[in-house]
């Protein structure tokens, strides 16, 4: 098996579920319980950080900042490594460029999991920088998929409710009731026919499968299945 690199502190929730799904998803295969667990590194990142960096709109020093990081990563033996954050795609193809270690990203998996579930237009949720950039609209337009996402006034609602409650392990049904009326408010004048948790705290905020008799692509559970995949292969 190829050790794993996680990139994490994205923020230290999210990291934590990734762990306990590759752990989960190996349990499921090595269903006589053999106690077969890939080894895994994971270099927790300071968050404040990278999203400062963001707010500065100093792009080329969080991705140097997030380079320099998966550099301890692949100096520990790690065969390839992953971001466990959606927000940090946005400067995905910068950051590997930075470094040699092989990326395995979160969007190009989501993409490819919206297409072979035949979606043709998704509602993306996640923080105001992955709702405001264009990295998920080039990766599912290669599959001829639709991204929309809210309105500026519900974009900083939920940009609000991730850094001040789910990135602090904070979870309220009142805020998932909230969200789920923002979701329905636009199916109602979209033709959208699924959701993308495209922030890795969501997932457990919403753990069900599908709300609204919508499906919600939860891309913790997509990318840990393409990292197992990929953990496999040698």
């Amino acid at each position: 098996m190829k050790k794993i690199g996680i990139l994490g502190g994205l923020g230290p929730e999210a990291t934590a579920d990734y762990y306990k799904e590759i752990v989960k998803g190996f349990n499921a295969i090595h269903a006589c319980g053999d106690l077969t667990y890939p080894e895994m590194v994971i270099y927790s990142v300071t968050m404040s950080k990278f999203i400062g960096l963001l707010e500065e709109n100093k792009y080329d020093d969080a991705a140097g900042y997030l380079a320099e990081c998966i550099h301890h990563i692949q100096k520990a033996g790690a065969d390839f490594a992953v971001i466990s954050a959606n927000t940090p795609h946005l400067l995905f193809h910068s950051i590997q460029e930075k470094v040699d270690l092989p990326l395995l990203s979160i969007v190009d998996a989501c993409a490819q999991e919206a297409n072979r579930l035949k979606r043709s237009h998704c509602l993306l949720l996640g923080t105001r920088f992955t709702m405001q950039s264009d990295f998920y609209q080039k990766s599912f337009e290669k599959y001829g998929i639709k991204i929309t996402v809210p309105e500026e006034q519900d974009i900083n609602h939920i940009h609000n409710k991730l850094f001040t409650e789910l990135e602090l392990g904070i979870f309220k049904d009142a805020t998932l009731q909230e969200l789920l009326a923002i979701v329905q408010a636009i199916k109602s004048r979209e033709a959208i026919d699924a959701v993308i948790l495209g922030c890795t705290e969501f997932p457990l905020l919403f753990p069900e499968k599908s709300y609204l008799n919508v499906p919600f692509l939860n891309t913790t559970k997509i990318h840990v299945d393409a990292i197992i995949n990929q953990c496999l292969k040698g």
